[in-house]
């Protein structure tokens, strides 16, 4: 059983900062902010969660029932994430590209401490509650101290398809669109450094103050690290309500107010934009009417413009209503992998996407988030993301684009070089 005391915090920020230091001791973290965006639907400013009391790690093999299973079974908090490669378990699909990161395919753990802040109060939930534990817990994290910023050297970061491949690749994909395969394909690329050594809480709070997002993740298992400062949700369950928000349509933003108000602009009467967002608009209804009620699936905001320290982007926001036969679980298999990682149709996209990358995706345009007690959850969508290996030494990030028919391969590269320049900038391949 859980038992929960409340406190007010008296500086949130510090505290997050403080609470994300203090965790590091535990070989399962999971460090969620939202960095105070502005949201409509949100339960908690952050989240932290560490100590595994119980969990489960699996390849694609029926992991969507082993989740079910574990989700129903213990009743509690669970957190995690969910690779892109669970496509596997759902569709006749493989996954046979380079894997430099060797990640599960799934991984759940149940936090022996949780923490949930929202404004000043802060909720604090341990399994076997103990006050002087959560006393004593409390003092630490207040007294803990920043830390020292290690000025390691720069990583020399390698692209694995170069700009020529890229545009090769880029228009075949378009070929395969105007023979009437597919009608849209996100197609990425990754960018990695081997034999690095990194300090992973530094290069992602580095990584959160340049991009300020409001999915921000920290999460470590052992070895392995997701730094993510992704501004994509991909599913929510809020009692019978679910919503999804897929992002299609980027922007670079500018220094100067007039051009960044003109790329804004841009952006939302941009066709091409417009067109990748709609189509990707259509397979996620499409989705969720899978365990929606009759009727219930609904466009409530359609290519809004978001705004955030990178970049501008253009987000939709789809609502259904789940029919009492669905288990939570239920949602999120048929809907994953989330339609903007994918393409149009799903399945046909995905076998393309593999043919054209060079590398597995595994967490990459995966999710990451958590379920409640009662079943509820949010995930966010893997973007603007850092993957390391500590073990293995191998630092990892992927970046793509929507490609349609009015796509320029060029454009297209230069798309993905905008979105990589946080991510570079964090482990000093660029200035």
């Amino acid at each position: 059983m859980r038992t929960s005391i409340h406190k007010p915090v008296d500086n949130p920020k510090l505290f997050k900062k403080q609470l994300l230091y203090w965790s590091q001791q535990y070989r399962e973290i999971i460090y969620l902010d939202s960095n105070d965006y502005p949201q409509v639907y949100s339960s908690y400013d952050c989240v932290v969660a560490v100590d595994a009391f119980t969990s489960v790690k699996t390849d694609f093999h029926n992991a969507f029932e082993d989740l079910k299973q574990y989700q129903q079974i213990s009743k509690d908090w669970l957190f995690g994430y969910l690779s892109y490669d669970l496509k596997n378990n759902t569709e006749s699909l493989s996954s046979t590209n380079f894997d430099g990161l060797h990640f599960p395919d799934l991984f759940f753990f149940q936090p022996k401490k949780l923490f949930l802040l929202k404004g000043n109060q802060l909720e604090i939930k341990y399994l076997n509650f103990c006050d002087d534990e959560v006393e004593m817990d409390f003092r630490k994290i207040t007294t803990t101290p920043d830390i020292e910023e290690n000025l390691e050297e720069k990583l020399i970061v390698q692209q694995r398809i170069s700009k020529k491949e890229y545009i090769n690749k880029v228009s075949n994909a378009i070929e395969h669109i105007q023979r009437g395969d597919i009608y849209e394909l996100n197609f990425c690329m990754e960018f990695f450094a081997e034999h690095a050594i990194i300090n992973p809480i530094e290069k992602f709070s580095l990584l959160n103050e340049i991009s300020q997002p409001p999915f921000a993740t920290f999460f470590k298992n052992d070895k392995h690290f997701l730094l993510s400062a992704t501004p994509e949700r991909y599913l929510r369950k809020d009692g019978d309500r679910i919503i999804s928000q897929p992002i299609k349509g980027t922007a670079k933003r500018f220094t100067d107010s007039v051009k960044d108000l003109d790329s804004r602009n841009n952006l939302a009467s941009d066709p091409k934009e417009r067109s990748e967002n709609i189509m990707i608009t259509d397979l996620v209804r499409n989705d969720l009417s899978k365990t929606a009620q009759k009727g219930s699936v609904e466009v409530t905001e359609l290519c809004g413009i978001y705004s955030f320290l990178q970049v501008h982007q253009m987000i939709t926001t789809i609502i259904s209503k789940i029919e009492n036969q669905y288990a939570a679980v239920d949602v999120i298999k048929t809907t994953f992998p989330m339609g903007s990682m994918t393409g149009a149709p799903k399945i046909a996209a995905m076998k393309i996407i593999e043919e054209l990358e060079e590398t597995k995706r595994g967490l990459y345009s995966g999710a990451v988030g958590y379920f409640k007690p009662d079943g509820d959850f949010d995930f966010n969508v893997v973007i603007r993301s850092i993957l390391y290996n500590q073990e293995r030494k191998y630092v990892s990030f992927s970046v793509g684009s929507a490609i349609t028919s009015l796509s320029i391969p060029e454009k297209e590269y230069e798309e993905c070089l905008l979105k990589a320049r946080a991510m570079r900038k964090v482990l000093g391949d660029l200035v």
